[in-house]
């Protein structure tokens, strides 16, 4: 069984997943400045979860593409939603074998990771939840971008977290 913020982390993606659910490639791609668009925030969530969970800990690059277009200061673009949804498929499945070997003792280690001005102490654990909020973050903007494109009958609160990921202690 993975750990508790393993599962936690599953969740955050599958709602961030579902809440793109059923919206068209042209609106996917449409901006409301300063937003980014859908499509892109999915693709930004692939290059977070590449730079945690390949690059640093397993100095895998897959898409190195999703770098230069997705990273937080990327120039803003709006590629397509079958693109940027199969870069966040291929990644976060090839993430998904080291994050079900994860234990709290890799969760607490600390690591020194690049920083723009030499390097930064950081473990798995803070990065993991950095990645669970981010989630919820574009969860949340998504929403709001759906609600602009005039969508109605979103979702108004989390799936089903009693089922799908409830409080579970560790192990």
């Amino acid at each position: 069984m993975p750990h508790p913020l393993v599962t936690q982390l599953r969740f955050a993606r599958s709602e961030f997943l579902r809440g793109v659910q059923g919206i068209s490639d042209e609106e996917a791609r449409r901006r409301f400045l300063p937003m980014n668009c859908i499509s892109w925030n999915v693709g930004h969530l692939a290059w977070q979860e590449q730079r945690y969970w390949l690059q640093r800990a397993q100095n895998i690059t897959l898409l190195p593409e999703v770098a230069s277009e997705f990273a937080y200061g990327a120039p803003a673009s709006t590629p397509s939603l079958a693109s940027a949804l199969a870069a966040h498929e291929a990644i976060t499945r090839t993430a998904d074998p080291w994050l079900d070997a994860l234990t709290t003792a890799t969760l607490v280690e600390p690591r020194q990771f690049p920083a723009k001005n030499g390097s930064v102490t950081l473990t798995f654990g803070t990065l993991m939840l950095r990645t669970i909020y981010h989630y919820w973050y574009h969860t949340g903007e998504n929403q709001a971008i759906r609600q602009m494109l005039g969508h109605t009958g979103l979702p108004d609160f989390v799936g089903d977290i009693d089922s799908e990921a409830p409080y579970r202690p560790e192990a």
